[in-house]
């Protein structure tokens, strides 16, 4: 029985199949007859014409099937076409003659999938009321940079991904380009919901907020832009440094969403050492924020892009690379050497060498337990990373607050993997 099995729905008439059509076209209508005007310029659909349409498309297809729904589609378009000539020079637009199509063909549907038909008619009628704010929205609250960061997402996962095997290539067979690409679209995203979150709160919701939204862009990137904002505002500091500790809040989730993407055992491995540095960030960020409860946080925050699709590349190359040293470190030295590969791979990023080590895990070629040493390594040598970025960009007030923070953390998690039993 498919999803929109019409007994499934309640739909076991035909008239009620055709009430559905009618009330769809009833619905349509209502916006449209809103929308049409007054006087000898007003649009040529409305609540009468809508709903006819609907019916004509429903009857069609009771009558001559999906043939019949085809040519009565055609001659509606014609409809449209004359009505579009008539009135394009007062109103260039096409939304009413589309959705008027659009309304026969929903007509036609309700005779055989009424519950999706119904659905579809609700979605276009608030697509239609909901003109106004659709315009402003991308016309005043989007950026330049927002619409092309959409676009270039859109053409990652609607248009790139398809294209590629999802089969193992290369050498040692390590290389899986779906997977590997999943992950990068997984960044952008994460970062694409940072950024929001950082346009919803604004500046004024302090830089604690946005130092835990940005870091699911980059932690140590935004370690380091906190540290510019604690040297430009000496007064920032305490928050400067509760954004920075937050950020790793973000790298303990963002590890959380790949390593669940690649391998569900190995995220049950590092689950309660993930939890325990979470903990352990939110816990210190706290205190810092409650301690510099009194500092105002209105200085100037700029969201930037919605996320950085060189990062993502990166990440992919150094996902790559770092599978490839692993594959063959564990070739030459066993275990050992994936733990070796993993630490140095750290000190770029923390997430490509788990994902690597969660791969092999998944190929079979490794227990899932014993990736938790691999990705501890690369998290301490990239906590190594951080307090480097965070003494040169904010200097020795801000790195002295800062780096007991990473250290806290990552003390946290090496604790929750001695807890959970892991021997090394």
């Amino acid at each position: 029985m498919s999803l929109f099995d019409p007994i499934t729905l309640g739909f076991d008439s035909t008239v009620a199949r055709i009430g559905v059509a009618l009330g769809i076209g009833l619905l349509v209508g209502l916006e449209r007859e809103r929308r049409k005007g007054e006087g000898p310029k007003r649009g040529a659909a409305g609540l009468r014409t809508f709903a006819v349409a609907s019916l004509a498309g429903a009857v069609g297809f009771i009558v001559g099937g999906a043939a019949l729904l085809a040519l009565v589609t055609a001659g509606v378009i014609a409809f449209s076409a004359i009505s579009y000539l008539r009135t394009s020079r007062d109103d260039p637009g096409l939304t009413s003659e589309v959705a008027l199509v659009l309304t026969v063909m929903l007509g036609g549907l309700a005779i055989q999938w009424p519950g999706l038909a119904a659905g579809l008619g609700v979605a276009l009628t608030v697509l239609l009321a909901a003109r106004s704010k659709l315009h402003a929205f991308v016309r005043t609250v989007l950026t330049e940079g927002e619409v092309r960061d959409g676009l270039i997402f859109a053409s990652a996962t609607l248009v790139v991904l398809p294209l590629l095997p999802d089969r193992p290539i290369g050498p040692y067979g390590v290389f899986n380009p779906r997977a590997i690409w999943i992950i990068v679209i997984l960044v952008m995203a994460i970062g694409a919901a940072g950024h929001v979150a950082i346009r919803l709160l604004g500046a004024k919701a302090g830089l604690p907020i946005a130092g835990l939204a940005s870091g699911f862009v980059s932690s140590t990137a935004t370690i380091g832009s906190m540290g510019a904002h604690a040297t430009r505002t000496p007064a920032l500091l305490g928050l400067a440094v509760a954004g920075g500790v937050l950020s790793t809040v973000a790298t303990v989730g963002q590890m959380f969403a790949v390593l669940a993407a690649v391998s569900i055992p190995v995220l049950k491995a590092m689950i309660v050492p993930l939890i325990c540095g979470g903990i352990a960030a939110v816990a210190y960020a706290v205190a810092f924020t409650i301690r510099s409860a009194r500092e105002t946080a209105d200085a100037e925050l700029k969201p930037g892009r919605a996320f950085s699709p060189l990062a993502a590349l990166l990440l992919a190359a150094v996902l790559s690379g770092v599978l490839l040293l692993s594959a063959a470190l564990q070739d030459a030295f066993g275990e050992p050497g994936l733990v070796i590969g993993a630490a140095v791979a750290g000190f770029a990023d923390t997430h490509s060498p788990a994902v690597a080590v969660a791969t092999v895990a998944a190929s079979g070629k490794i227990d899932p337990t014993a990736t938790v040493l691999p990705i501890l390594a690369a998290m301490s040598t990239n906590t190594l990373s951080k307090a480097v970025v965070a003494w040169m960009s904010g200097g020795r007030a801000y790195a002295l607050r800062l780096i007991p923070g990473l250290l806290v953390v990552i003390a946290a998690v090496w604790a929750g993997a001695l807890f959970a039993g892991m021997s090394f």
